[in-house]
């Protein structure tokens, strides 16, 4: 297994950029069903586990959002591990927009 670990900055309230999160991992589950199965999510208050199976691997994570930025852990399995500079870019890609 490959770990990836990021941290993004933002500049919103850290109630905001929960929400956003929260919104966009609706948005994942519906935009990518064919794809993604069993996406689960719990939060505790600024802290969110995750774990999803997509395409036939199984992935799970932290997302820990902070006053100025939100930090982003998790297990890739070894076969995405090849993809993990690509699967960082998108992220922060996305990132970006969603916290702007």
């Amino acid at each position: 297994m490959a770990r990836l670990e990021m941290s993004i900055p933002h500049h919103l309230s850290q109630d905001e950029a929960v929400q956003r999160i929260k919104r966009l991992l609706e948005t994942v589950k519906s935009e990518h069903a064919d794809k993604i199965n069993e996406l689960r999510e719990s939060w505790n208050e600024n802290v969110g586990t995750f774990n999803l199976s997509a395409l036939g691997f199984s992935v799970s994570g932290t997302i820990a959002v902070m006053p100025d930025e939100v930090q982003l852990s998790g297990d890739l399995p070894f076969a995405a591990s090849f993809f993990k500079s690509r699967i960082e870019t998108t992220i922060r890609e996305r990132a970006a927009e969603l916290l702007a």
